[in-house]
């Protein structure tokens, strides 16, 4: 047998593997995609409402060149596992291609027959592997992808997701037109960082951070559960209170989704296992908010924490971060000196500039505001915002550096219990 011989029998296999004919039966019943949704994810009605909305278009159209959906939002919101919900709710094979740190676009098309050891590429494996040609495929990470000396996968993307060019996929190793039109595609990423002509190509759906009661929704009804049965607790002998997982959310965990709430409760319902297998604790308790600093430890977070006193030097500002807004502490201090503006605790060039415009702001209303104008410079302002190992930026500190700049001068201390922005 000649050494072409299994390169050949290599290909024809793979020729004979791939789909070309064969579908699933898609069902396009509204109602019970929406029930299937509902039961598999709590909140999110825009997300919901939009993919209904394209379900009930490829109802009506035979083949649906509309844009690919595009899924973003911080982890542990259930992107991916709303993928999995709309493949189950109209009866496609649910693929997951994991796209996180893809550098070869040979990843996407192939190796050529001539190299030894070639293949198709991921997406006609997954393709063989799912064994019908209209699949719901996920794309997850896109905004991960790299790229390298070895190509640009982003841009062999560009003919996967274009709804004029996937009918003709050409794969390097098969060397022949493949028909992608009948799949669907779902892309998901964490943040917009995705190249513009792939942009181009999608409808970026954006998931929301779960909010405070969502969260506590979605503990009582899907994680508590989840994590007794795991856990081998039967049902009764533990029960986590309302006040309980909200305290458990506020001071135990800081995210936009739910993930690490869920690790919380698995190490609750950890703990009392063991505490019933020591016999030190029985059966059919409930866990009480002063129960927590015993079973998770002392408390992580601090959660609307304000100042209750009006204090000179010190301002509670509004936040916005990538897992939510919180409560941000700003300080100010002033010492002899020249007129020089001290920056520290991680800021961003954004906010450095919106302290030097605060303090432009200040001096140049100083005879309104009631403070001497030669104060400015014999004076040193330095600016602090705690938590220093976080980085932080924006534009929205300005009127919290006027305040707390201008008290330094005129030594009126603002009000302490509330938040500012802007």
């Amino acid at each position: 047998m000649s050494a072409e011989a299994s390169v050949v029998r290599g290909f024809l296999d793979w020729m004979v593997s791939i789909p070309w004919f064969k579908r699933s039966k898609v069902r396009h019943d509204l109602k019970r995609a929406q029930a299937v949704l509902d039961e598999d994810h709590f909140g999110l009605d825009e997300v919901k409402e939009r993919i209904l909305e394209y379900l009930a278009v490829q109802k009506r159209v035979r083949k649906l060149k509309g844009p690919v959906l595009c899924l973003v939002g911080p982890p542990g919101v259930g992107k991916t596992s709303l993928g999995e919900s709309i493949a189950r709710s109209t009866n496609r094979k649910f693929i997951r291609m994991a796209l996180g740190g893809v550098r070869d676009e040979a990843e996407i098309r192939g190796h050529r027959r001539t190299y030894i050891g070639s293949m198709p590429g991921k997406l006609l494996q997954k393709m063989s592997k799912a064994g019908v040609k209209n699949p719901l495929f996920l794309l997850d990470e896109i905004d991960k992808m790299g790229m390298d000396h070895r190509g640009d996968p982003a841009s062999a993307m560009l003919e996967v997701l274009d709804p004029e060019q996937n009918h003709a996929f050409n794969d390097h190793y098969l060397e022949v037109d493949y028909d992608l039109s009948d799949v669907m595609f779902v892309c998901t990423s964490n943040t917009m960082n995705i190249p513009g002509p792939l942009l181009d190509r999608m409808e970026v759906i954006r998931i929301p951070g779960y909010t405070e009661d969502e969260k506590l929704n979605i503990a009582q009804r899907y994680l508590i559960p989840k994590q007794t049965k795991l856990n081998g607790l039967k049902a009764g002998e533990i029960e986590i209170t309302e006040d309980a997982c909200l305290d458990i959310i506020r001071y135990y965990t800081r995210e936009a989704g739910v993930r690490s709430l869920e690790r919380q409760i698995a190490k609750v319902c950890r703990k009392l296992v063991k505490a019933f297998a020591l016999g030190e604790r029985e059966s059919g308790q409930s866990v009480l908010p002063e129960m927590l600093p015993d079973i998770l430890g002392v408390r992580k977070y601090n959660f609307g924490t304000a100042d209750k006193e009006n204090k000179i030097g010190q301002v509670t500002g509004l936040a916005w971060t990538s897992v939510g807004g919180e409560l941000l502490t700003i300080e100010v201090a002033s010492t002899r000196g020249k007129g020089r503006v001290v920056k520290t605790g991680s800021l961003g060039d954004v906010m450095q500039e919106s302290i030097q415009a605060a303090n432009t702001v200040v001096r140049a209303k100083s005879q309104s505001l009631g403070i001497a104008a030669r104060v400015h410079d014999a004076r040193d302002i330095h600016i602090h915002v705690p938590e220093g190992a976080t980085p932080k930026d924006g534009p929205s500190a300005g009127i919290r550096h006027v305040y707390r700049i201008g008290e330094q001068f005129d030594r009126d201390p603002r009000e302490g219990g509330r938040g500012n922005d802007g």
